[in-house]
């Protein structure tokens, strides 16, 4: 999957990227608006959902016989109408397993539904993602067992992933280790078997 962001692209390097996708037989697109850059200027020219009609009407992945899919963001809050017309939803990373669920009965989507989770590597990376971005709420338990013990996080991210396959409603998880990516993986692997053999298949 490709992750193309707005605010690095005007139109003619959207559909650059396009024509290289359509070349390459990538077919599935995560559409970000993107964070403010730290150099240059946004683009401004782009936004989510003009970026999502130019993937839907590329005439290049029609002539390869290519149907691009299309995954959208979501915060914890009401779905915007035109975002309802994605195939996959990624939902910002949360902690709190009870917001999440609320957020998952409320919200209809016909398309697959991945949350979001977040590794902490250590207590002032959690403290810092708490002050600079709202929307990331580290509970302070987290953070005192990461201080504690940098691989805490592993494991407490790992729990909240066998956690959300519990809940149901959701296809599986965007997963964001970071610089513990080697550490997760190890964890997680007997955490797939598991899940795998409980429910018939499972989603990484």
């Amino acid at each position: 999957m490709a992750c193309l962001n707005a605010r690095d692209r005007n139109l003619l390097g959207l559909r650059r990227d396009l024509l290289t996708a359509a070349a390459y037989g990538v077919d599935e697109f995560l559409l970000v608006y993107g964070d403010r850059p730290t150099a240059g200027a946004r683009s401004g020219e782009l936004t989510v959902r003009s970026m999502m009609g130019e993937v839907r009407l590329f005439p290049a992945f029609e002539e390869a016989g290519i149907r691009p899919k299309v995954a959208v963001t979501s915060r914890l809050t009401a779905l915007p109408a035109w975002k309802s017309e994605a195939d996959l939803l990624f939902v910002q990373a949360s902690y709190r397993l009870a917001m999440l669920a609320a957020w998952r009965d409320g919200v209809d989507f016909a398309g697959k539904v991945y949350a979001g989770v977040l590794v902490p590597p250590s207590g002032a990376r959690a403290r810092k993602w708490s002050a600079e971005i709202p929307e990331i709420d580290v509970p302070e338990e987290w953070i005192a067992a990461v201080d504690r013990d940098p691989m805490a996080g592993v494991e407490l991210a790992c729990e909240l992933v066998t956690e959300i396959a519990g809940l149901g409603g959701f296809d599986g998880v965007h997963l964001i280790p970071g610089v513990r990516y080697r550490e997760v993986a190890a964890r997680l692997e007997p955490l797939r078997a598991q899940m795998g053999a409980g429910s018939g298949g499972g989603h990484g």
